[in-house]
């Protein structure tokens, strides 16, 4: 099936559902992340849910983080989890019981450190979500063994890969070529059931059903520390607010590459941060929408 290229009248064509006109109407993410290093992993992919336009918000991370992120996001509500060598420990899954059942939406994986702990805490997530489930980065790693753990939500998960942690989950020893991309990415959204984006010099989302999307543009800038995080939380909010995950994974994508067009032009093909992008979000969506 040949790619769609993305284009601002393909999504005109495909609008995002109207935004509820309250908090509750647009769905609550719950944003499971970080480690002792990365606490600028949460703020960034938290604060994107809320700019994609979820309604409520959050997080939860090591407990050494609860204070400064309750500061720096005061339009959330933080939960601090037991530790384990500077990261999440994965059975402080169980203690998120209550918020697995509350969220509209679980984001797994942003400024996770260790592959190890990463895919212990994410198959404990998995067994008890039973919202839509957006898996970031290191959160992907578990299904390295286990790529029918997300069959059960029944297409409602998304993957946001960079290509090296695409090609991990493709069983390729190598790094991927930009004309091997999308086929990988076919392959393992149909064998994980799951949406997948990957980021790159263009990006490309893969529905299981064989369908694909190209998004062009987007610049080198993109390339920091922080920008997968960004991208990973507006996945999450526009599925809170009721888009399908391929929409959203699409949408997404739009927006974080016009996002980064923007400031390109205002401040410099590099050199500009993550956290940037973030307040370009509403800015494109008003000019798509």
């Amino acid at each position: 099936m040949s790619p769609v290229v993305v284009t601002p009248a393909v999504l005109r064509d495909w609008p995002l559902p109207a935004p509820g006109e309250s908090k509750h109407a647009r769905g609550q993410v719950l944003v499971v992340a970080g480690a002792a290093a990365t606490a600028g992993a949460v703020l960034l992919a938290g604060e994107a849910t809320l700019r994609a336009g979820a309604g409520k918000l959050a997080l939860a991370t090591v407990d050494r983080h609860v204070a400064v992120l309750g500061a720096a996001v005061p339009e959330s509500a933080v939960t601090g989890l037991r530790e384990l060598d500077g990261s999440v420990a994965p059975d402080a899954a169980a203690d998120l019981k209550g918020s697995l059942e509350s969220c509209d939406v679980l984001l797994a994986g942003p400024g996770f450190l260790d592959p190890d702990a990463a895919g212990e805490l994410c198959g404990r997530l998995l067994e008890q979500v039973q919202s839509p489930v957006v898996l970031d980065a290191l959160a992907t790693a578990y299904l390295v063994d286990h790529p029918d753990a997300l069959r059960r939500l029944e297409g409602r998960a998304v993957l946001n890969l960079n290509p090296g942690e695409l090609a991990r989950l493709g069983e390729r020893e190598e790094a991927l070529g930009p004309d091997e991309v999308g086929a990988v990415a076919g392959a393992v959204a149909e064998r994980t059931g799951a949406v997948v984006l990957c980021g790159g010099t263009e990006k490309l989302v893969a529905a299981p059903d064989g369908r694909c999307w190209v998004i062009q543009g987007g610049g080198p800038g993109l390339g920091v520390s922080g920008s997968g995080d960004v991208q990973a939380g507006l996945i999450a909010g526009l599925v809170a607010r009721g888009a399908e995950p391929e929409q959203a994974a699409v949408w997404a994508a739009h927006l974080h590459a016009r996002a980064g067009e923007r400031l390109a032009a205002r401040l410099g093909t590099v050199g500009y941060l993550a956290r940037e992008l973030l307040a370009e979000i509403p800015q494109v969506l008003g000019e798509v929408g």
